[in-house]
């Protein structure tokens, strides 16, 4: 409809600068605003009856002076060009984004993937036997080298973009391990949210509403230094498979510690544990970290019951 409604105003132009007998002032390109009226209903009719405005322009010279007859066809002329104008505003309105638009609009970055790639499960102790001289052996090793050579490689990964060593990393460990149970112990869900992922925050925070259904209030010791803390499980989680420095690391951790615990009610008396007695736990936590995020901490993401 727009290539059509220009074509008319093209053989409409020609036919001005052809006519000796019509006088024409120049045309402005300036988009003046008309409303949908009659009056532009009626030339696009006269239009469509007679083949041009110039024909109908001729029949009624008879009747208004050449002067008028000018106005009357540079109004026309107006009137389509802002017609054509006004379908060209509409298609590109109403026509769809082009996608390359709606990519550039829209920028998501993931914070945390929300899930643990592949929990750590403890593995069955096999005879030294059955490992290297049955076929089932065979396969239980080959399943544990890979097993090993994933954590071992994003290990590696983490060593050369965030300059991981294990000492620093195990202090860190111990350092979270101790603030988030003693922000559970004092309920504090506004600092919890800083040293978590969104997920495990919601976890938690339901935890904190049985916890507070059942006990006013609690105190936690950690005993330091801790028993023992090692390493169960590496695991790389790749988003970008054109860039494999933008993922995330999670490690899965051994806590040996032994801790104080002790419960009220809402009158002060204890209802469960003894704060004078040591008690040995273990904790299996996984800690997540990004590779491609600026100053990237680690945070819980997740904690294991084996």
């Amino acid at each position: 409809m727009a290539l059509a409604r220009f074509g008319a105003i093209r053989r409409l132009h020609h036919a001005f600068q052809s006519s000796s007998s019509l006088q024409f002032p120049s045309i402005s390109r300036c988009s003046p605003i008309y409303p949908n009226s009659i009056i532009s209903n009626s030339i696009i009719r006269g239009y469509s009856h007679h083949g041009s405005i110039v024909d109908s322009s001729h029949k009624v010279g008879g009747i208004f002076s050449p002067k008028t007859i000018n106005s009357m066809l540079v109004f026309s002329v107006k009137i389509l060009e802002l017609m054509v104008h006004a379908d060209r505003a509409r298609s590109m309105s109403t026509s769809k984004v082009p996608v390359g638009a709606r990519q550039v609009g829209l920028k998501v970055t993931m914070l945390s993937p929300g899930f643990v790639y592949e929990p750590y499960t403890p593995r069955e102790p096999i005879p030294f036997w059955k490992r290297w001289f049955t076929p089932s052996g065979w396969r239980r090793t080959k399943e544990d080298i890979i097993l090993e050579m994933k954590s071992a490689y994003a290990i590696t990964r983490l060593r050369k973009v965030a300059g991981y060593t294990k000492k620093l990393f195990y202090q860190q460990a111990i350092r979270l391990y101790k603030e988030i149970n003693t922000l559970m112990a004092n309920g504090d869900t506004s600092s919890l949210r800083k040293v978590v992922t969104e997920k495990m925050y919601s976890t938690l925070k339901n935890e904190l509403k049985r916890r507070e259904s059942m006990w006013s209030s609690v105190h936690w010791e950690l005993v330091e230094p801790v028993v023992s803390i090692r390493t169960l499980r590496a695991r790389m989680i790749g988003i970008d498979k054109n860039n494999l420095d933008k993922a995330f690391i999670q490690l899965t951790i051994e806590f040996m510690t032994k801790q104080k615990f002790e419960a009220y009610d809402a009158k002060g008396a204890v209802v469960s544990g003894d704060r004078t007695k040591e008690v040995l736990v273990k904790d299996i936590w996984v800690f997540e970290r990004s590779l491609f995020h600026p100053g990237a901490e680690w945070r819980l993401c997740a904690r294991l019951s084996i």
